[in-house]
């Protein structure tokens, strides 16, 4: 195939933003989609996935269609006639009319190393589950879910106070470097089948998701509290009302007491009892209040030993 392949890009949240830039700077790139603006804050104003946003400063065309499945959005991808498309966290699934479009097929970047953590939420679930290694996966598109093969996968090593979201925006670049390295290949490049025995999934976060449950241990809860930051963020109830828990610390100790109360509050943290340890907290937000660091919380509002969270 003779000059710059022509492509298209689908992606919605800042993690793609990274890949869309890599398919605009190697390829004839034509189009890119990405899902409707969506009602956002407590204004509920129609926000532009940060996507559109960086593909029109870049003087690119964009739709955001409704209905990505048959015959009518396949004849509009078609009609702009890619050699690739590529997806990177679109979140749509695509339909067979679009996967059999383009000659060189359809790849996404997806954020794990598959076949683990198949789904809308691989980085989340990663930390939540105590995993120490992850990484980004470039795979062609199927139908099933994630279950295509796998053309490269770069592995990063999980920080042990990393959350979510900071990971997120590390193997954005790297699923972007990935996604540079399968571009410069592209004509050659050989897939490898998945192990699906080996596959685990990782299903869409809901708000309840981030609600501490006491009676687990320390280090699970620590992960819990990075795995859902910064949505939908680690909750439990202070009298009644929904106290975030943005940062936290594990403390090894034994302590004796119900899993959730109070232990100490000192500038350093909350220190609060679990299943087994206990957890130090360091970063605190009150409904309607700003996050505010230990210290901060210690000056504003102590919690007194024995009190019961959750």
């Amino acid at each position: 195939m003779g000059g710059r392949i022509s492509t298209v890009f689908m992606g919605t949240p800042a993690f793609a933003v990274p890949a869309l830039e890599t398919v605009a700077e190697l390829t004839d790139l034509r189009l890119v989609v990405t899902q409707p603006d969506r009602p956002a804050g407590r204004g509920r104003r129609l926000e532009p996935p940060p996507v559109k946003m960086a593909a029109l400063a870049m003087g690119k065309d964009v739709i955001q269609p409704h209905v990505v499945k048959g015959r009518r959005f396949a004849e509009t991808i078609g009609a702009v006639g890619p050699d690739l498309i590529v997806t990177a966290a679109y979140g749509r699934i695509l339909g067979r009319r679009l996967l059999d479009l383009p000659m060189l097929r359809c790849v996404n970047v997806h954020a794990s190393l598959l076949p683990a953590y198949r789904g809308a939420a691989p980085i989340n679930w990663a930390i939540v589950n105590g995993e120490r290694e992850t990484g980004v996966s470039i795979m062609r598109m199927e139908e099933g879910l994630d279950s295509g093969p796998v053309y490269r996968a770069s592995k990063v090593e999980i920080l042990p106070d990393e959350t979510a979201g900071e990971l997120t925006e590390r193997l954005s670049r790297v699923g972007a470097e990935a996604l540079a390295e399968f571009l410069g290949e592209v004509e050659t490049a050989r897939a490898v089948e998945q192990d699906h025995s080996l596959a685990t999934h990782a299903p869409i976060i809901r708000k309840s998701d981030g609600i501490i449950d006491w009676s687990r241990g320390s280090r699970e809860l620590h992960d819990h509290v990075r795995g859902f930051h910064p949505w939908p963020c680690a909750t439990t109830l202070l009298e009644g009302r929904p106290l975030k828990i943005h940062r936290t610390a594990v403390i090894g100790e034994g302590h004796g007491a119900v899993p959730g109360t109070v232990l100490s509050h000192t500038p350093e943290g909350v220190d609060v009892a679990c299943g087994s340890g206990r957890l130090r907290l360091t970063a605190l937000q009150l409904p309607g209040k700003k996050r505010l660091d230990a210290a901060a919380f210690f000056s504003g509002k102590r919690l007194s030993e024995g009190t019961l969270l959750g």
